[in-house]
């Protein structure tokens, strides 16, 4: 008897000893989660702060700051964020919110304001379409126009005569395989000295965040397909 009753205190202490070890691996389980969760949130909130700031600098309107809270969301859930650089998905968040939402921002303009630089954003924002099945359309160089000759203090006949320079050489498809914002920038030098409102190459090429260089060789073709005389 004496040693059936030590086997069942043994064979007690041993489920005892189970259960106890059961009962930590839980409680540690829990903690743990909680801490990643507690990092999670801390992350998601400053994501989301990075862009409330972002948005302000860039002044973005409110549709697009939520589109692109919106999309970093869906990064996030499809696990897009794991082993990447978090401000390369912010940026690239950010412009394509932009493009969808048909709020002209250059590519120049969210590396300036996210300090990502514009090949990485376009690599991220390729990998984030292709996941998460976002169509961007290509964007118009007619977009650009009326903000462009706004910081360029052009007259609204000057930004009339822009848009019909761009709308010509769409027809004439002179644009394809051309940045957007070469041709806006181009287009309004153009009607620029078409409308006696001179404004310097470089100049334009500040106000565009296009180089002289590139100004300088599409003002060119375009002035040449379009036989307009602009010297």
């Amino acid at each position: 008897m004496p040693e059936k009753n030590g086997a069942e205190s043994v064979g007690e202490a041993r489920r005892r000893s189970e259960v106890d070890r059961e009962r930590l691996q839980m409680l540690s389980e829990r903690q743990r989660r909680k801490r990643l969760g507690a990092a999670i949130g801390k992350q998601r909130l400053h994501a989301q702060e990075e862009i409330d700031r972002l948005s302000s600098l860039l002044s973005i309107p409110e549709q697009t700051r939520e589109g692109s809270q919106a999309i970093y969301r869906e990064a996030w859930e499809n696990d897009l964020i794991h082993g990447r650089s978090i401000e390369k998905i912010l940026a690239a968040s950010i412009y394509m919110a932009c493009r969808t939402h048909n709020v002209p921002r250059t590519l120049d303009e969210i590396e300036n304001a996210t300090k990502v630089g514009r090949k990485d954003i376009i690599k991220t924002c390729k990998l984030l379409a292709k996941r998460l099945g976002v169509r961007l359309a290509p964007s118009s160089p007619l977009e650009y126009v009326s903000r462009f000759c706004a910081k360029l203090n052009l007259e609204k006949h000057v930004e009339e005569r822009a848009r019909e320079i761009i709308n010509e050489a769409l027809e004439k498809d002179i644009t394809s395989g051309r940045g957007p914002t070469g041709i806006a920038a181009s287009a309004i030098y153009i009607a620029a000295i078409l409308c006696d409102d001179r404004k310097t190459q470089k100049d334009v090429a500040e106000a565009t965040g296009v180089t002289e260089v590139t100004l300088r060789v599409r003002y060119k073709e375009l002035a040449r397909e379009l036989g307009i005389k602009a010297e």
